[in-house]
Formats: C-alpha cells, structure tokens, sequence
C-alpha cells in the first residue's frame, strides 16, 4: 500500500488558514471532523455505483482547476499585486489531469468544467482539451474564462474538443470594468466573446458578480444584453470567498431583487427544464436569451449539489466552502491504482456535509480564495 494512503485517513487535509467572517471567534472545537455527518463516520463510503454521500446526492459535475494564476485582478477575488503563485512543480500535469479525469468518468462524472485562476493563461490549453476528449469522447467539456485570450484561443480550443464556454463579465461599462478587473480589456473581452460565438464554443454564458453599490444598476442593462445576442446571463450574489476577506453582507444583492429589478422591464417566466445552481428565466414576450441568480447565500442549494472541484495542485473538495480536502497528487505521484484513487473519491464524497454554513453563526469561511480553488 502506499505510505500517502496507509491508512486512509479519517478526517481529510484540513483547509489551510481557516478565519472568520467579521471578527467573530471561532467556535470552541470546531474541526473538520466536527462537519462531518454522522452515518459518514459510522459507515464506510460504497465501493461501487455512483459518486454519492450520506443525504443521498449524486456527484457526476466535476470542476478542475488548471492554474491558480490569472491575468486579472478582480477586486472581490485578490490584491492589485496578486497571490503567491504554486510552484510549477506542484501544479498536476496534463497527463495527471487526463489520468484523474478518465478515473472520475469512470465513477459516473459526466460533464467538467476546465477552471482557474485564469485556465487560458495555462501553456498549450488546446492540448489539454484534446487529451481530455481523446480519454473521454463522450464527456461534457467547457470552460469558465475572463475571456481576455479567447479571440486567439477559441479556435484551437474548439477544435480540440472544448464544448462551450463560460465568460465572467462583471460590467457592461468600461470604466467599471476596468476598475472592477484592474485591467483596461473590456473591448478585448467582447472580441473574445465573439470569437467564442464564430468558434462554435456556444451556448455561451456570462457570469456577473453582483456587488451593490457597485454594479448592481446594471442587472436590467445585463439583461437587454442577453435579449439582444440570445446568451444567457448568470448573477451570482457575492460569496465570502475573497483572498482579502473583506466580504460584507450588506454588499450582497439577493437574487430575488435582481429578477425583479429585471421583471418590472422585461417580464420573465421561469425556465422549468433548467438545473441547479442557476436557476433560469426566460423573457415573457419571446426574445431569445435567458437570465440565471446563483443565490449560494440567500437561498442555498446544498440539498441539490451534484459539483465536486479540484485544485490546481490536485485536491479533491466535494464544496466550495469545505473546510478540508483529500489530496489526490501525492498518491498519484507515488504510484496509486484507478481502484486507490477510487477510494479516496468515494471516501470524500461520502464525508461530504449537508451544506455550508454562511447564514449560521458558526459559519468559518475557507482559507482558500475562489481563484485558488477553482471556479
């Protein structure tokens, strides 16, 4: 057996840095172990049949995070200056993410999202895309993406074997953009989401943080965006997932007041055949695109969460907001088997919590940042 796996560890990597939000202490005790649910410590996870935990969720969406740099510097993400960037020695390889991904296709994943940080600042990104559809031919493959590189990327990227993509788009004004990202690129971004459109790399979505006081005007100019390229618009309300910890609750837009900012000008009816998280709306009178709210805060959708997420250096998280993870480089380095490898997944989905806890007292948040876990 090998050392990194002898013995299976009860209680996963703990997630380093864990703080609190607005000063709060921590709770006395509080540890991993302490989220994990009870039928998890008293029974072992199943060894065959799909990925599921003990409240009976299925995990068949797996998000894998490629770099955890970026070329952008959102101000609810990091610092102007940046993170302290992983080694390359610690990043997984192409042939690593390939050998976990066919691992996980075989345990019943049917779609990934390719991730960052930034995943098109990653070298040789089309090679990437053609050694995971080569692996799996059948699986759902996209991408969430600044779209800063796509109007030279999205070619190769599609011929590859890259699905669609997803583009984060926080302002349709370019003075907010710019100060939102730090970077003067909006215009280059709409190149990139054009190309991504020529490229076949469709239907294409745009991801908008909502931040009020910010850029919380803007949903109904958002949604007559959607209207007029027939794309879909997602807003996802601001999540505590900073790397400067800043997040305030009073800065989060609930998505029940972006739809209906939206409904008083363009009246909506929801969309019944979409899935969780965004939940969907299409416009009344028949204009083609579509609105989606991610509520992760005022209206969780744990009980409905079919993601799991890698790390760029190769750790396995069954929530964004996990206080621990499973390590999955270091076996795979040392030689693990598809049947080893199996069993640590299965162990961390079936160790997975009910939800997280931002609207509870004792809520801790991640010592990771989003753009280190991956989007």
């Amino acid at each position: 057996m090998l050392e990194a796996m002898k013995p299976l560890p009860l209680v996963p990597k703990p997630d380093a840095g864990q703080t609190h939000l607005e000063g709060r202490p921590a709770v006395p005790g509080m540890s991993v172990e302490d989220q994990v649910p009870e039928r998890a410590l008293r029974d072992p996870a199943p060894t065959t049949g799909p990925l599921i935990d003990t409240y009976d969720r299925i995990a068949d969406d797996l998000r894998i995070s490629v770099t955890d740099r970026c070329n952008f510097r959102c101000t609810y993400c990091m610092p102007a200056e940046g993170l302290q960037w992983l080694p390359k020695s610690d990043i997984l390889t192409f042939e690593e993410i390939t050998r976990l991904v066919t691992v996980f296709h075989g345990l019943g994943v049917r779609s990934i999202k390719v991730t960052g940080g930034e995943p098109t600042v990653r070298a040789d990104l089309p090679k990437l895309i053609g050694m995971l559809r080569a692996a799996a031919p059948d699986l759902e493959i996209s991408m969430t993406t600044n779209g800063l590189l796509l109007d030279r990327l999205a070619e190769p990227l599609a011929a590859a074997g890259l699905d669609r993509v997803t583009v984060s788009c926080d302002s349709l004004l370019r003075h907010r953009f710019a100060e939102m990202t730090r970077r003067d690129a909006f215009d280059r971004v709409l190149k990139g989401i054009d190309a991504a459109e020529r490229a076949g790399l469709t239907p294409i979505k745009l991801n908008c943080v909502v931040i009020a006081g910010t850029n919380d005007e803007e949903v109904v100019d958002f949604a007559r965006y959607a209207r007029e390229t027939g794309q879909e618009v997602r807003f996802i309300e601001y999540m505590p997932l900073d790397a400067e910890q800043r997040w305030e609750r009073d800065k989060v837009v609930p998505g029940a007041d972006i739809l209906d900012a939206i409904d008083r000008v363009y009246p909506l009816v929801a969309d019944t055949t979409g899935h969780e998280p965004a939940a969907t709306w299409r416009f009344a009178d028949g204009a083609p695109g579509a609105v989606g709210v991610i509520a992760s805060v005022t209206e969780p959708f744990c009980d409905a969460c079919n993601r799991l997420r890698i790390t760029a250096e190769g750790d396995l998280r069954a929530c964004l907001f996990a206080l621990g993870e499973t390590d999955l480089r270091t076996p795979l380095r040392q030689g693990a088997t598809d049947e080893e490898l199996q069993g640590l997944i299965r162990t961390n989905v079936w160790r997975k919590w009910e939800g997280h806890k931002i609207n509870h007292a004792d809520f801790q948040r991640p010592g990771r940042s989003m753009s280190m876990i991956g989007g």
